[in-house]
């Protein structure tokens, strides 16, 4: 079964970020950003369930090559992308800010 993807609408301000801050440290360093968060959403349509629930309903799939993470949920026949976040961040602001985005 694929599942299908949606994004709320604040993933956008994340993922821009990432990538405007990646693209300031070297010209393309944006772009394979911006591919390597493509590509892992859209290996979340095929197996979403490969990640592991981190936060109550939550379930988190790192990035290769980048310390962020996407965090999601499957709702129905849907991968629902919540945020996309830098691993250093603190846990439990994270866990905060996920649950005002709900």
């Amino acid at each position: 079964m694929t599942y299908a993807l949606r994004f709320l609408a604040e993933v956008e301000g994340d993922v821009l970020s990432g990538r405007t801050w990646y693209e300031n440290k070297a010209p393309g360093l944006g772009e394979e950003f911006l591919r390597v968060f493509y590509a892992s959403c859209e290996e979340l349509t095929r197996s979403p369930q490969a990640y592991a629930k981190i936060h109550r309903d939550f379930r988190r799939r790192l990035l290769r090559r980048f310390p962020y993470a996407v965090y999601y949920r499957i709702e129905g026949e849907s991968v629902v992308v919540f945020g996309l976040f830098h691993c250093a961040r603190d846990p439990h602001r994270l866990h905060r800010e996920l649950g005002e985005r709900q």
